[in-house]
């Protein structure tokens, strides 16, 4: 009785169990199984999709569309000056956004991370993420009622004979890097928390004043930081079209005309969507010769 009771508590569950515990391989099969599933159908699913309705075309009577492939959206995209204009404007709104999100980040990391004192650093990350947690909308309309005509902006800048931007592109810029500018402090702070003091002292005791230790020991390891920042401020900002929308006036981006041809023209909005991934494949390429897909 007792020898079969072994036998008998070999339930399916603890066969299965075991059946797991003895093939590591097909455990960590069966654990990715639905991640990956859920990228091959729904990412890039999604994306092949675009791509395909990149090359179909649309009847100019109906503005239905036809499923024959074709090459026409594209040629458009090249030929066209607006068509141009817009992509040149919205990868130049990016990199401007990253270049000042980079400028702006660097001294207040630095500052939370080699100069506050350590029982304040944790407080100070925590409010450098708190915008992070209001709502997108919410904080780009603020911006709209400090730049709107008599907004706060106006009422800062008329004791010096000057004005607010008022809506356009310098806004949408300076809005962008507002909403942004937290994804490029946090890698850099973490950069910069983690250098070894030693390095700075050594430099210092090799005679080097503050700017050449900057040069060469601080900003070559920092560098990757940035980079990884930049991945997430140039991507979200080539991809953005609402901010466009509420504070740039009549200033177009990609975003804008894919969502205006969406109902006129879906496959030259597709065509036109097929624009920020092949750009931002390109800069994550470029990114991972500086190190800084590795930071992510």
């Amino acid at each position: 009785m007792t020898a079969t009771q072994p036998a008998a508590g070999r339930t399916p569950v603890r066969r299965l169990a075991g059946l797991l515990h003895r093939h590591r391989r097909l455990r960590l099969s069966l654990l990715l199984t639905a991640p990956l599933l859920w990228l091959a159908v729904l990412y890039l699913g999604s994306l092949a999709v675009l791509f395909v309705s990149a090359f179909w075309t649309t009847n100019s009577f109906t503005s239905e569309v036809v499923r024959v492939w074709s090459t026409d959206n594209f040629h458009a995209l090249l030929t066209t000056p607006v068509f141009r204009q817009v992509i040149l404007r919205s990868i130049g709104v990016a990199l401007a956004v990253t270049v000042l999100c980079a400028l702006i980040a660097f001294p207040l990391a630095f500052f939370t991370a080699r100069v506050a004192r350590p029982r304040w650093r944790p407080l100070l990350v925590v409010a450098i993420l708190t915008p992070l947690w209001a709502s997108y909308l919410v904080k780009v309309y603020a911006w709209r009622l400090i730049l709107s005509q008599d907004g706060l902006a106006d009422w800062m800048l008329k004791p010096f004979g000057l004005g607010g931007p008022g809506f356009g592109l310098p806004a949408t810029i300076m809005t962008l890097t507002y909403l942004w500018l937290p994804y490029m402090i946090l890698p850099i702070h973490t950069a910069l928390e983690q250098l070894p003091a030693n390095l700075l002292d050594a430099s210092a005791d090799l005679g080097a004043k503050p700017g050449r230790t900057f040069r060469a020991v601080v900003l070559p390891m920092v560098l990757p930081a940035v980079a990884a920042g930049s991945v997430f401020t140039f991507s979200l900002s080539l991809g953005d079209y609402i901010t466009v929308q509420i504070v740039g006036g009549k200033t177009q981006l990609i975003g804008n005309l894919v969502y205006s041809n969406i109902e006129l023209n879906l496959p030259m909005a597709a065509a036109l969507g097929t624009v920020p991934v092949v750009v931002i494949v390109l800069y994550l390429l470029a990114m991972r010769r500086t190190g800084a897909l590795s930071s992510l």
